[in-house]
């Protein structure tokens, strides 16, 4: 899923949430983005919200006279901007909303206004509590802090939130969010400390950060602490990897367990891809009125583009980085090289001239 993040984000120029459940769509139905060209492993919650995508897809064809097979390649802003892209609701705070988020301070390391308020959203259109929305502002500001030259104790400072208020636009944390943020994870005992690995994405937060605060360094360390403390290991180990690694930095991983990557070329690519967009992002918003959310969360998701980019382009990118025109090709899709890759960059710059 942070694949599909990082894809869309890339293709689009800007945070578009519709196109982001188009991918997980695609991941869900194709394999899309899927190291095995298989689905698999997907949490009740995420699985809902895209059968309810599918479904107010639907609604949307029959009511725009809207082909399906173009239902996926939607550029318009008009019909974007009033789709209802949050298709959750509230009470759902799983941790699937955090383990997916770091493309998006990746993307947006120049700006934290935007990278924290749309790591919230890029969760919320998935797990649509105020817990879930919280605890992914949260986590994209310390990513977005870590690649802006913040040190660990500047990082897992008890004062962090109040210190950066402004990164929040001053909207405040729920409770349990707070808790962590001001260094509940802060146990030496760990596990015999009550640390939890779990699925509900407070006890994951508190997992992960735990993790970091306690790896003497070593993102090895980090990984086989977060795992062995049982559970949901893979997430609690993926939410750990997002920040350790965004921290420690590519160089500094295992060489072992980086070699074993699945298209290790690929994801090294995207993740130079994703900072070259990012730093050539300009920003024109539509906000999305706040009668498409179902819960209480008072916000709008708004859609930003590159102001000099055509909808032309956003459509050619959205079929060539799936692989197909109508569904992604699963061979095509998880096997981009680098030559194709670079070839879409000189594209993409000939059609913005």
């Amino acid at each position: 899923m942070a694949l599909c993040l990082a894809n869309s984000l890339v293709a689009r120029r800007g945070f578009v949430p519709y196109d982001q459940l188009v991918r997980y769509k695609w991941w869900y139905q194709h394999g899309y983005m899927s190291s095995t060209g298989r689905c698999f492993d997907i949490g009740a919650a995420t699985s809902q919200s895209i059968h309810e995508f599918i479904r107010r897809q639907k609604v949307l064809s029959a009511t725009c006279h809207i082909p399906s097979e173009k239902l996926d390649y939607l550029s318009d802003h008009n019909l974007l901007k009033n789709f209802q892209v949050h298709c959750s609701t509230s009470g759902v705070a799983g941790n699937g909303a955090l383990m997916r988020l770091a493309p998006v301070p990746l993307f947006f390391y120049k700006h934290p206004k935007q990278a924290v308020e749309f790591s919230g959203y890029s969760g919320q259109i998935t797990h649509g509590d105020k817990k879930a929305y919280d605890a992914c502002r949260y986590y994209g500001a310390l990513i977005y802090a870590t690649l802006n030259g913040f040190n660990k104790k500047q990082l897992l400072d008890k004062n962090f939130y109040k210190k950066h208020k402004s990164w929040f636009d001053d909207k405040p944390l729920c409770d349990e969010i707070k808790r962590i943020a001001e260094g509940s994870y802060q146990k030496k005992g760990g596990y015999k400390d009550g640390i939890r690995g779990k699925g509900y994405i407070v006890n994951a937060l508190e997992a992960a950060l735990w993790a970091f605060w306690s790896d003497n360094d070593s993102f090895e360390q980090g990984v086989l602490a977060a795992v062995n403390l049982g559970d949901d290991t893979d997430t609690t180990a993926a939410i750990y990897g997002q920040l350790a690694g965004a921290y420690y930095g590519y160089k500094n991983l295992p060489k072992n367990w980086v070699e074993q990557v699945y298209a290790k070329k690929f994801i090294l690519n995207l993740s130079k891809w994703i900072a070259y967009e990012g730093e050539n992002w300009k920003k024109m918003e539509i906000s999305l009125s706040s009668s498409q959310f179902t819960n209480d969360i008072d916000n709008s998701v708004p859609v930003y583009h590159q102001e000099r980019i055509e909808n032309k382009v956003n459509v050619l990118l959205v079929q060539r980085n799936s692989g197909c025109k109508t569904v992604p090709n699963e061979r095509q899709a998880n096997r981009r090289s680098i030559l194709e890759l670079e070839s879409m960059f000189s594209e993409v710059d000939l059609l913005a001239l």
